[in-house]
């Protein structure tokens, strides 16, 4: 199934189910398509990385769901990968 993505505003194909719970999650299919998630797991996975976020930490898990409205729906400001914080980040 096609979509208008409105990330990349482009007719591309979007998904069949949720690739993430909730009502985000239902936005993504929506609104988002499979390129422009691809994009943001490759963010996500820089975050992680560089932050050395632990995701069971429900800090790092809000951190993380912030940052993927503003990288997918342009909602706020998304966190850019600082190389001088060396993997700390401040809440």
């Amino acid at each position: 199934m096609d979509i208008s993505c409105t990330r990349c505003n482009q007719t591309k194909p979007g998904f069949e189910r949720p690739p993430f719970p909730g009502a985000i999650g239902q936005r993504v299919v929506e609104n988002i398509c499979q390129d422009c998630w691809g994009l943001w797991l490759k963010q996500q996975t820089m975050l992680i990385n560089h932050y050395g976020l632990n995701v069971m930490d429900p800090q790092a898990r809000s951190f993380l769901k912030q940052n993927m409205e503003a990288f997918l729906f342009k909602s706020g400001a998304e966190e850019d990968v600082d190389t001088t914080k060396k993997g700390t980040i401040q809440w």
